[in-house]
């Protein structure tokens, strides 16, 4: 008898020490059950929001490990440039740190453990802690926000803007001097006043409210050394041309954005300003179609050169083209600034916002990008989610990883292709007949009809060679 009463006692002196061991070695957690408790003070929380996830490393293609990069080596150069800066890479703050896994169908399938139900300051402040305690783990220096998002909507516009001074200032206290956004925006589509939309709402005090907060969401990305601006027009459409007046929309949101050129300018803000464009969802029709839509849009409101695009892939595919189509477009007109990294369902007709693990879309995006000489000071935001089903914390460390790879290993792949040269020289070879003097003289503007008409009279008819499509396929194909 008395040896099991000496057996228990040293048992729980056994599990005491493990405790008391176990409490000072590692760094407290943020469980979901301690609302109210040492982790509901935001400010004085400063536990670890990742335990058991280490520094994501570089470990190479051999490498087993899902907590590790295979592809990307952020100080390897390749084409003359770091890794890191060809790819600048950040973090959505809405999809990795709001995203619940809800869909039209069903609700809420991810509780974080740091999470306490609320929309509170507080649990906005225990976000932005876990925000950054992810970059750091993750290795990348750069995010991306919507006001909103990082922090909660007030009674009254004053009320927002406090409530987003607060969360704000706790952001550039965590960002020291190696952090930044990559960009900030307004999200001017989620409160029903954006119903009819922000800029091209018919209601002009709404058109008020909107500029306020644009204006309010400028200076704090200016404040915390954002590199870019973002405009996404969600709501800026229409649902039917029956009750719209297309026509003073599109000159109300030209308005709009002329205003907010010139804000930046009176702030002293150096970054870029960028338009997203989207075909549809939530309207049926917005204004920002494609790339071309934007384009022409600029062009006709003398806003060229004051904007750049940020082509984000899965809307590229909505509106009926690729992302390389897009970035093409973008680039050609000297207007490529920044890319949302994601992609979609071919099955699934709406905008899914799935991390970008196709290597031959990233080959070809990435194309683009040495094409264009880089982005900075745009980069790549990884406007992608969790699928549904995938509910544990380590899945948004393997999700990022994973498209983090996929675009370096794309960049690879691109090196590989220029290196062996034989994609540059078939499409060169197509266009042999243009590096002719008299082809020359047609690509400067110096030749007419009439000289045209001469040249095919002598020439008769035309000998066309073949476009070696598949072979073009088969060289990109043996770089992956």
């Amino acid at each position: 008898m008395k040896r099991m009463e000496l057996g228990k006692i040293l048992f729980l002196l056994i599990c005491s020490s493990l405790t008391i061991a176990g409490a000072v070695g590692a760094p407290p957690t943020c469980p979901a059950t301690d609302v109210g408790g040492e982790c509901g003070d935001a400010d004085d929380w400063k536990g670890e929001f990742f335990p058991g996830i280490p520094n994501i490393k570089y470990e190479g293609p051999s490498s087993k490990n899902p907590l590790a990069y295979k592809w990307y080596n952020a100080q390897e150069e390749i084409l003359g440039k770091k890794m890191k800066d060809w790819l600048r890479f950040s973090v959505a703050f809405w999809h990795t740190f709001r995203g619940t896994g809800g869909d039209p169908f069903g609700g809420a399938t991810k509780f974080w453990p740091w999470e306490d139900g609320t929309n509170s300051l507080a649990m906005a402040k225990r976000r932005m802690r876990a925000n950054f305690e992810f970059l750091k783990k993750l290795g990348v220096d750069r995010w991306c926000f919507h006001d909103r998002d990082i922090a909660p909507d007030g009674k009254t516009l004053e009320e927002s803007n406090a409530n987003l001074d607060e969360v704000v200032a706790l952001a550039k206290e965590l960002q020291g001097t190696e952090i930044r956004p990559l960009w900030g925006t307004a999200q001017l589509f989620v409160h029903p006043r954006y119903m009819h939309g922000a800029a091209t709402s018919p209601e002009v005090a709404v058109y008020a409210y909107a500029a306020a907060q644009v204006k309010k969401a400028m200076e704090v990305t200016h404040y915390l050394g954002g590199e870019n601006y973002v405009f996404w027009g969600g709501r800026e459409g229409y649902q039917t041309l029956l009750n719209t007046d297309m026509g003073r929309e599109l000159d109300h949101l030209a308005r709009f954005l002329e205003a907010a050129v010139a804000y930046k300018k009176k702030i002293g803000f150096n970054g870029t300003l960028l338009i997203e464009p989207k075909p549809q969802e939530p309207t049926k029709h917005q204004y920002d179609w494609d790339v071309a839509t934007t384009a022409n849009f600029l062009q006709k409101y003398g806003l060229f050169g004051e904007f750049k695009i940020n082509v984000e892939c899965n809307h590229a595919t909505l509106s009926g083209h690729s992302c390389h189509h897009e970035l093409e477009t973008a680039r050609l007109h000297g207007l490529l600034g920044n890319i949302d990294a994601n992609t979609g369902d071919p099955q699934i007709g709406w905008d899914t916002d799935q991390f970008l693990t196709d290597i031959g879309e990233a080959t070809m995006v990435m194309i683009s990008v040495v094409r264009n000489g880089g982005l900075a000071p745009g980069g790549f935001n990884f406007d992608a989610k969790l699928r549904r089903e995938s509910t544990d914390v380590e899945d948004l460390f393997i999700a990022h990883i994973g498209g983090m790879d996929t675009l370096a290993r794309g960049l690879r792949n691109v090196a590989k292709l220029i290196e062996d040269g034989s994609l540059n020289d078939l499409v060169k070879k197509r266009y042999e007949s243009f590096d002719t003097e008299f082809g020359a003289q047609i690509e400067a503007g110096k030749v007419d009809f009439e000289s045209l008409e001469k040249k095919a009279m002598a020439w008769g008819e035309p000998k066309v060679p073949s476009a070696k499509q598949e072979l073009a396929e088969m060289i990109f194909q043996s770089a992956l």
